[in-house]
């Protein structure tokens, strides 16, 4: 079973049993269980160079996790208009979703996150009681309103627009990063030192967006 570091937040949360398989929290002596990835994305045909890169990072995360890529076409019925188009992908991703999975959605309206901060939201997705963790990127036109209503947290990866493929390619890097890092027991470089501030809530941040 893989292990991460993360800052678990146990107001919301009931602990993990002690004694149990893998690494420590290295911020709070708990066990947190990671959890099967998989990564949603709607949009239309990526470029070779793009799928490559995804590729690459997925094997790099073999050694950590399980990580499944999960592309949609936009727009798979080719509605005639921009309401249709994103009730059409809503559907499809929605058919992706299970019961007990644990949903972040990707979006620009979502709450700013770190490196730091995405560690964390892993580590606590994983000390739910949910089986797997499935990010969900949206199509040209964002998301739709069943899966906005079924996430569990929406978080955005910069304050710009980002285009789908570069979206997922931030988010591959990412997952890379912390889990490669967490290994080690080691911060990279280019993070900064465990932020004084509260750590992210995806609990509070449901009850907020509801």
């Amino acid at each position: 079973m893989a292990i991460i570091s993360a800052c678990v937040s146990t107001s919301c949360y009931t602990p993990p049993p002690s004694g149990g398989e893998g690494r420590l929290c290295k911020y709070t002596g708990q066990s947190v269980r990671a959890l099967p990835i998989r990564i949603i994305t709607v949009g239309k045909k990526r470029s070779a160079g793009v799928q490559l890169l995804v590729e690459e990072y997925t094997n790099k995360l073999k050694n950590y996790c399980s990580l499944h890529d999960l592309p949609i076409r936009s727009n798979p019925r080719n509605a005639r208009d921009e309401k249709a188009q994103v009730d059409d992908e809503d559907k499809a991703v929605m058919n992706l979703i299970r019961s007990d999975d644990w949903v972040v959605l990707l979006d620009e309206r979502g709450r700013d996150i770190g490196s730091e901060q995405m560690a964390e939201l892993i580590g606590d997705a994983g000390n739910t009681g949910a089986s797997r963790l499935s990010f969900c990127i949206g199509g040209p036109y964002g998301h739709g309103q069943q899966i906005r209503k079924r996430a569990n947290i929406s978080i955005r990866l910069s304050s710009m627009v980002l285009n789908h493929q570069i979206a997922l390619l931030v988010l591959v890097e990412q997952l890379y990063r912390l889990y490669a890092f967490s290994s080690r027991n080691t911060r990279p470089k280019s993070l900064s030192p465990l932020l004084l501030e509260p750590s992210l809530d995806i609990c509070e941040q449901k009850t907020k967006d509801n």
